[in-house]
């Protein structure tokens, strides 16, 4: 096509602000212990390697309180389960392996470099490495990118995932997915081409600058149609990455080991060190720690923070605490209000929610400052662009619990002397239940009796992100917690506010917002062709998220997380909101 330039993959760095505005300048926040030789010192991790290494051989034992979501690459959306993607799968551009703020740009993986862009900016023409290959040696090809990208369609098979790709590329075809396709090649998505096995190109409705972002997602991941087993593919997926699975047990583990059809040549992201990598699940998360603690475990890979107990031991042993770390990660921890279930149809009583609540009980329920963040004070994580520090419009930095405001809205709402609802509840994450717990005790303060009812957390698809399910159960708060898909305002809340966003299954817009109002400042921000403008437009639509009083934020999250002394190339990758599993080694070889 004419026109065509090189597309400079927006540098979320210049989209975001710096660490220490996130960190908030806690006093954990300890810069002076960085050590600039890469050595082990509390919260070293945050900023830079840790005992940089490029030492092959070993085992990395990863372990996890909660089974993963899904090793399906159309379906992953925990946090960690990406971050495991970059093991055994690869996206034609994917996050640059950096620490600090380069860890938000994105790199060539499957591709040779970044896009053409059309002059309208709404064609993408990418061109594929040459000798890519799966793990049974069969090539990579454009088809299988777009065949990959198109099980995304399939929700009837493979429910839940992020619906950015899915949203964008159906413009009114209805596309029912590879599996329901008339197409003779089951490749019948119309705008997605494959002129040939080495270029693959993307057509969109309208510009949209977080594009390469959306690819970057592990739903961008080639899938061989050959093995492609459907609502299966979970179990025994096909690899591009250095790694391939060799077993994979529901709810207890997963082993991998090397795919030895992985030519290092095409992959400058990934260092692929430890021959062999082992996960394991469980339902202890006291005992996941002790034996991090121990030396029989290398990290937690669900990074969601060590437990009270460990955590103790941890911040009062020198040698110990030198191998730990809590960055603000650019999660949020709050509880989402239902607007479907009464009374909380009514904002006035979600007002009482959010009045009566008591900000520094519900901090400390998640770890205090240290181990839990800063007091959340509203719906944007402080290092994205278009976050205002000072925005607190529910009064929450101050730290109390606003009984006065509680009761008035109590009265506005028809419910003066309360009310009953339920507080749904992950039940393998302990500091959640903590803070439903802290909840439920200022809520009763002001007559909210609110029962807390504990779920498996592996079933969060089906049970609060059911829409169905959730009217059923008269769900009025759920306990959540959640990082941006990537590093723009757009990113993270619109998967949250947006009307788009609301699925059958997988939703994670648990109170239902859907706000013409809303949604289309999330549309103008797409369209801003200058990044401080769609900051703008962000900052504008959680400012409406806001008034809503849809959701109550509990803190800007910072999790103490412990790893073994043993692993080298140990960073926090900013864009992953995690340690960059994929850059980790043994320093012992075992």
């Amino acid at each position: 096509m004419a026109g065509k330039t090189k597309v400079m993959v927006a540098s979320a760095a210049a989209l975001t602000l710096g660490l220490t505005a996130a960190c908030g300048g806690g006093s954990d926040d300890k810069k002076s212990d960085n050590n600039s030789n890469g050595g082990a010192s509390f919260n070293a991790a945050a900023t830079q390697v840790v005992n940089a290494s490029d030492k092959k051989g070993g085992t990395l034992n990863l372990w996890s309180p909660q089974d993963a979501d899904s090793f399906d690459p159309a379906i992953s959306y925990y946090a960690w389960t990406i971050d495991m993607n970059r093991l055994y799968s690869r996206t034609l551009m994917t996050y640059n392996p950096k620490p600090g703020k380069e860890g938000l740009d994105l790199v060539p993986d499957l591709a040779t470099a970044a896009p053409e862009l059309s002059s309208d900016n709404k064609t993408y023409t990418f061109k594929l490495k040459s000798g890519l290959k799966f793990d049974d040696g069969s090539p990579i090809t454009s088809k299988d990118i777009k065949y990959g990208i198109e099980r995304i369609f399939a929700t009837d098979v493979v429910p839940g995932g992020p619906s950015y790709l899915r949203d964008e590329l159906d413009q009114g075809q209805n596309y029912p997915g590879p599996y329901k396709d008339k197409d003779p090649n089951k490749l019948g998505l119309k705008t997605v081409e494959t002129p040939d096995d080495s270029t693959i190109v993307f057509h969109l409705a309208k510009a949209n600058a977080n594009f390469p972002y959306e690819l970057a997602l592990p739903g961008g991941a080639p899938v061989p149609q050959k093995r492609d087993t459907g609502d299966k593919y979970a179990l025994a997926p096909a690899s591009s990455g250095p790694y391939k699975f060799d077993s994979i047990q529901p709810g207890k583990g997963a082993t991998l080991s090397r795919n030895t059809n992985w030519d290092a040549s095409t992959d400058t992201v990934r260092k692929a060190l430890p021959d062999k990598i082992v996960l394991t699940i469980t339902t202890n998360a006291e005992d996941m720690d002790s034996r991090l603690i121990a030396g029989t475990a290398d990290l937690d890979a669900s990074q969601s923070g060590v437990s009270t107990q460990a955590r103790t031991q941890i911040l009062t042993n020198d040698k110990l605490k030198e191998t730990a770390y809590n960055p603000n990660n650019g999660f949020i921890r709050y509880a989402a209000l239902s607007t479907k279930v009464a009374p909380l149809d009514n904002i006035e009583c979600r007002k009482a929610i959010i009045y009566a609540s008591d900000p520094t009980t519900l901090q400390t329920a998640r770890g205090g400052p240290i181990a839990g963040g800063d007091i959340g004070t509203n719906m944007l994580p402080p290092n994205l662009a278009g976050t205002d520090a000072k925005y607190d419009p529910y009064g929450r930095a101050q730290g109390k619990p606003q009984v006065d405001k509680a009761k008035a809205a109590l009265q506005a709402c028809g419910k003066p002397t309360g009310f009953d609802t339920k507080i749904a509840v992950r039940n393998n994450k302990p500091a959640e239940v903590a803070t439903a717990t802290a909840l439920q005790a200022s809520l009763k303060a002001v007559g909210i009796n609110a029962a807390i009812e504990q779920y498996d957390g592996s079933q969060i698809a089906t049970v609060v992100g059911s829409p169905n399910n959730v009217a059923k159960k008269g769900y009025g708060i759920m306990i959540y917690g959640w990082g941006a898909d990537f590093p723009t305002g757009y990113g993270y809340l619109a998967p949250l506010a947006m009307g788009s966003f609301i699925q059958k299954n997988g939703n994670s817009n648990l109170p239902e917002i859907n706000d013409p109002a809303i949604n289309g400042l999330f549309e103008k921000g797409l369209a801003e062709k200058d990044a401080t403008a769609a900051a703008a437009d962000y900052q504008a639509a959680n400012v409406k998220v806001m008034e809503g009083y849809y959701y109550l934020p509990f803190v800007f999250d910072k999790a103490l997380n412990y790893y073994n002394p043993r692993l080298t190339n140990v960073y926090f990758h900013q864009g992953l909101a995690m340690v960059d599993f994929a850059s980790l080694g043994v320093s012992d070889g075992k």
